[in-house]
């Protein structure tokens, strides 16, 4: 089956194959929250991005494996409803980005900053901060060393626009400047971008439109 990211609450997640990493989409919770699992091929650690709501759905996703992590991309409740359950359940480690994780309610094991590497198994992804949206966002992106890079992007950027910056100007001017100098200027067109809701798209798709989310203010 190929993969298209297209994924519905209640239905079944959807699974991007790539050589050294699995990548396992559902939706959950009354937002239509996506949520990541990400497999390491050669040694089977998983890791969970954004435990945003439906536990029961979460944990049959995991399976008997467990998580060894779970990254909260951000520290908006949509995000991490199901999160304590999860950690519970699997004792995974916690991550988000240090200038959200004072409001996240529950304890972060790690503080990510900009350009850390998290890993899953024998697979590394690299934290961005964007800040904008929250304080504290963070994306992962994925550098795929067989194919073009994949990042997750929690509520940063989607298709069709950067986040919700609440009509502030400021927030808007740092939250695009982030986006467009830490994703659109570093990745390439055939990027692969994962968004906390809805579906996927890519770099290519978006770049040409970014004078426009300029000119518009969101």
């Amino acid at each position: 089956m190929t993969y298209s990211g297209a994924v519905k609450v209640g239905g079944p997640a959807d699974v991007h194959e790539l050589p050294d990493l699995m990548i396992s989409k559902v939706a959950v919770g009354p937002m239509d929250n996506n949520a990541y699992l990400l497999r390491c091929r050669a040694t089977d650690e998983q890791l969970l991005i954004d435990a945003a709501n439906d536990t029961g759905t979460l944990l049959t996703l995991i399976g008997a494996d467990g998580i060894a992590s779970v990254v909260t991309t951000h520290q908006h409740g949509d995000h991490w409803q199901a999160l304590a359950e999860v950690v519970a359940a699997t004792g995974a480690r916690t991550y988000a980005g240090r200038d959200d994780a004072d409001g996240i309610p529950v304890p972060t094991d790690v503080p990510v900053d900009d350009g850390d590497t998290i890993r899953v198994g024998r697979v590394e992804l690299t934290a961005r901060h964007l800040v904008g949206h929250t304080p504290g966002s963070i994306a992962l992106v994925y550098d795929d060393p067989h194919g073009h890079p994949h990042v997750f992007t929690g509520d940063c950027l989607f298709p069709g626009g950067v986040g919700n910056t609440r009509k502030d100007p400021k927030a808007f001017a740092s939250l695009i400047h982030d986006v467009e100098t830490k994703i659109f200027d570093a990745l390439p067109d055939e990027t692969w971008v994962y968004p906390g809701h809805g579906n996927d798209t890519t770099l290519g798709a978006e770049r040409p439109h970014l004078p426009e989310w300029h000119a518009r203010g969101w």
